[in-house]
């Protein structure tokens, strides 16, 4: 864990990341595909999530189908544009499921104090949330798509503490990018950088415990 300051009372509020903390997601057919077209596993991936054309998805910009157009483009000359629409659309589709150890633990927390959905994430994420049967899981929901900026800008950051009802540095924030923990902590707040569910047990403990 990395902290800001020792804990000497609980915090106020969790803010916690979506994806790899909470939702994953299954790319295997995508792996498939790119082994089949001679590419490296990752490959779309990489083109997909360069800055200029996965940043203005996750601000809002632009539509999931405007995104892939994107990827189509990026992956000229390395594939036909028949098999790179097929290849982002795989991305863009990929199935996904929550991790049901993390879910129970947040409900928990949830119980205790505010909990805040922090996450760079698109215009599809609310419903995206119902199919996973999360939609009450947290408080408040805040979207890079809906607000317009994304971690680690600190604007973000500032949000998501607002709509907690709780100043910066009685926030945790748990997220499994460094770059958005070390963030959150040069703000003030408490951070957590996830990589499995035990390393939410100790920071959460006085909670869990109660």
């Amino acid at each position: 864990m990395t902290t800001s300051k020792a804990l000497r009372s609980p915090f106020d509020a969790v803010l916690c990341d979506l994806d790899n903390v909470i939702r994953f997601y299954d790319t295997s057919q995508l792996a498939e595909l790119e082994r089949a077209a001679g590419l490296a596993e990752g490959a779309t991936a990489e083109v997909a999530y360069a800055p200029e054309r996965d940043l203005p998805y996750l601000l809002g910009k632009i539509s999931q189908q405007q995104w892939v157009e994107s990827i189509v483009l990026g992956l000229t000359g390395r594939v036909s544009e028949v098999l790179a629409r097929e290849l982002g659309t795989a991305l863009a589709k990929a199935p996904f499921w929550a991790d049901e150890a993390v879910v129970a633990l947040l409900r928990r927390v949830r119980a205790h104090m505010p909990l805040v959905l922090v996450t760079n994430a698109t215009l599809e994420l609310e419903d995206d949330l119902v199919s996973l049967g999360l939609a009450d899981l947290a408080d408040h929901v805040v979207s890079s798509a809906r607000v317009g900026v994304a971690k680690p800008d600190r604007k973000i950051y500032e949000i998501a503490a607002e709509r907690a009802g709780v100043a910066m540095d009685r926030c945790l924030f748990v997220d499994d990018r460094l770059e958005n923990v070390e963030a959150a902590v040069a703000f003030g707040m408490t951070g957590v950088h996830y990589r499995e569910p035990a390393d939410l047990r100790e920071p959460l403990s006085f909670v869990l415990n109660s």
